[in-house]
């Protein structure tokens, strides 16, 4: 149900945006309420907005409907480890290649998972429900200090995606109660590279050790937005004929 809103809706926005108009009326007040947007719209859709929507139809769905792979299960996000969390910040650690960057491990904000990816085949569309904004990759280094007052940020949080080879155990009041990468208890005299979103290196999401991130490389140009380094990780997979999948590995863990 909710992929076909999100259908409707953009071939909405679309049709809308060929329309203008002018009107000598002018805003003088505002109410708002909330309208419950489920599946009986869909038992007896109205007509006229089918007919009036239908010449964009052809448009929406070449955009949307290009096939990039598949995925083996359901993944979705979730505290404080997903499936789709995990899949997500180990395409980041991926996406380092074409950047000749390395990263020890990266961080992807649950916030920012918009959608959960269906099993079965994976179309642009569905890339694009669950990485919608135009957040772009970001590399920087972190001292093992700020990774460990990250980390606790990330615990206060009950929990964000980390990549493979992250242990975090946290309390079930939001304490960091210890954190390894690969086995090693982090050092907080070594240094860290580290693979983000740019949101994040902002500091956004109450992930203020970002901030203190050095030699930062955040390429802005288009084809650095995420969705479109999942979407070549999805296309590699599918031509060495992987089916995408995850595993729930203990990389955040509440005790």
């Amino acid at each position: 149900m909710m992929k076909q809103n999100w259908y409707f809706f953009v071939l909405l926005v679309l049709a809308l945006a060929t329309v203008s108009c002018k009107s000598h009326y002018q805003v003088t007040g505002t109410e708002r309420s909330r309208l419950l947007i489920d599946d009986r719209y869909d038992a007896a859709p109205d007509a006229d907005a089918m007919a009036f929507l239908a010449p964009f139809k052809v448009t929406v769905d070449s955009i949307m409907s290009p096939v990039l792979g598949t995925t083996a299960r359901y993944l979705e996000k979730k505290r404080p480890e997903g499936l789709l969390s995990n899949l997500l910040t180990d395409v980041l650690v991926w996406g380092g290649n074409r950047f000749n960057e390395h990263p020890d491990f990266a961080v992807y904000n649950i916030g920012g998972m918009r959608a959960a990816l269906p099993e079965g085949t994976i179309t642009y569309g569905d890339v694009v429900e669950v990485a919608p904004f135009e957040n772009k990759i970001c590399f920087m280094t972190l001292t093992g200090e700020k990774v460990l007052e990250l980390f606790g940020q990330i615990a206060h949080r009950m929990g964000e995606g980390v990549s493979h080879g992250v242990e975090l155990i946290i309390s079930r009041d939001g304490r960091l109660l210890s954190a390894c990468l690969n086995g090693e208890e982090i050092d907080p005299q070594r240094s860290y590279r580290v693979a983000t979103l740019d949101y994040l290196a902002q500091g956004n999401d109450q992930m203020t050790a970002f901030k203190s991130g050095t030699d930062v490389l955040s390429p802005q140009t288009e084809e650095n937005n995420v969705r479109y380094i999942i979407m070549d990780y999805f296309r590699e997979q599918a031509a060495q004929g992987k089916a995408i999948d995850a595993t729930i590995e203990g990389r955040i863990v509440i005790k």
